[in-house]
């Protein structure tokens, strides 16, 4: 972390995610903000700006904050670039392809694990995502869903066990065994290496009976829940993780009435994963009914090498803007803050005095540039805690 203060002058547009904005994006025109101490000391105007250490010229450019990524899933061997043309040649996507990540992972050695996801971290804050969520879930033996969760834990402090992510090849016909040892001995050994616990709860993965003993039990072990939910088909999992005050409910595609309201009622964050529709050709989440109805909604990649093998939360804007119904600021409000949000940060996803310094600065002049120019590299220059990393 950086003791000495840095200022960024010459911000044309200033993305700040100010609570005080009501979950809007808190523009200011023309502004400067200034880092200490890994921290965002002060944001104004451009002409009162005080004085700093060091400076930083954004001649007219974007400032936001660094995306925050709530679901990815980064401990993993091999790639799935076959499945994925099969896929776009006709074949629907299941849950069971998940299952040759499984065969890989396992046979990785733990430095090719520490490689990838040291890659794809890098890749990710080369793109402007500053916190990144990662989960277990290719080991599914108590062993190697351990050594998923340390590797993560190196890396990252939000760490997700999600060891009830399918049912795993030599516990095929007996799920209520496997759920057992995701409930008992695997969650004992993941637990001091997580904050969080997940369940694939659907159609070919767990039951809803299944994923409330697996997610009660990482309750009682101190872990927070979060849930794959209604993915591939409406189902009771929006319901469960309303019901267990899971910090977010993601994917979200099919959803009733009765999720919309359990969901804007409560504080349990629509976690929206539109790179899995994108790269499975699964119908978009309809983000407008939510945000409609007052839920607060997240983005986030799912980054993975089986539904969605993208790390770029611009990718997600724009897909967001174009074809789930978001405005730009909403998308990006919900790429940032809303991320925060679906990991129950305060420090993150805005930039405000106090937050961490996680910055973002566009090679454009707004943040609109992020769904009006897709798939162009818009990634200017990156601060992580106050560190300039890009």
């Amino acid at each position: 972390m950086s003791t000495e203060s840095t200022l960024i002058a010459n911000i044309g547009e200033l993305v700040t995610n100010d609570p005080a904005a009501d979950g809007g994006p808190g523009i200011v025109r023309d502004a400067a903000l200034v880092i200490e101490d890994g921290r965002v000391a002060w944001t104004g105007p451009s002409r009162a700006a005080p004085a700093a250490d060091a400076s930083f010229d954004a001649a007219g450019r974007a400032v936001l904050p660094g995306f925050v990524d709530s679901h990815a899933h980064l401990v993993f061997a091999g790639e799935r670039a076959e499945e994925f043309a099969a896929r776009m040649s006709g074949r629907k996507y299941a849950a069971g392809g998940i299952r040759t990540t499984v065969e890989r992972t396992r046979a990785a050695s733990d430095d090719d694990l520490r490689a990838n996801i040291r890659r794809l971290l890098a890749e990710m804050a080369r793109q402007g995502t500053t916190t990144v969520e990662c989960k277990s879930g290719y080991g599914l033996t108590v062993e190697q869903e351990e050594r998923a969760v340390r590797i993560a834990a190196e890396v990252t402090d939000e760490v997700t066990y999600l060891g009830a992510h399918v049912v795993p090849a030599e516990y095929q016909g007996d799920t209520a065994a496997y759920t057992h040892l995701a409930a008992t001995d695997m969650l004992a050994a993941c637990a001091p290496h997580a904050r969080w616990v997940d369940v694939f709860c659907e159609e070919g993965a767990f039951d809803a009976d299944q994923a409330r003993e697996v997610l009660q039990a990482g309750i009682k072990a101190g872990l927070a829940p979060r849930m794959h939910a209604n993915q591939l088909t409406q189902g009771p999992a929006v319901q469960l993780a309303v019901e267990l005050d899971a910090a977010s409910a993601d994917h979200c595609t099919f959803l009733s009435d009765a999720d919309i309201d359990a969901l804007a009622s409560s504080e349990t964050v629509a976690t929206l994963l539109p790179g899995v529709e994108f790269s499975t050709r699964q119908p978009y989440p309809d983000a407008r009914r939510l945000l409609d109805a007052g839920a607060t909604v997240a983005l986030a990649t799912d980054c993975n090498p089986g539904s969605c093998y993208s790390s770029s939360m611009a990718f997600c804007i724009a897909v967001a803007v174009r074809d789930m119904r978001m405005t730009p600021a909403e998308a990006v409000w919900s790429a940032t803050a809303g991320g925060a949000r679906a990991l129950r940060r305060t420090d993150v996803g805005h930039l405000t005095p106090g937050a961490r310094a996680d910055i973002h600065v566009l090679d454009a002049p707004s943040h609109i540039h992020l769904a009006y120019r897709p798939g162009v590299p818009l990634t200017s220059a990156v601060w992580q805690a106050g560190v300039q990393v890009r």
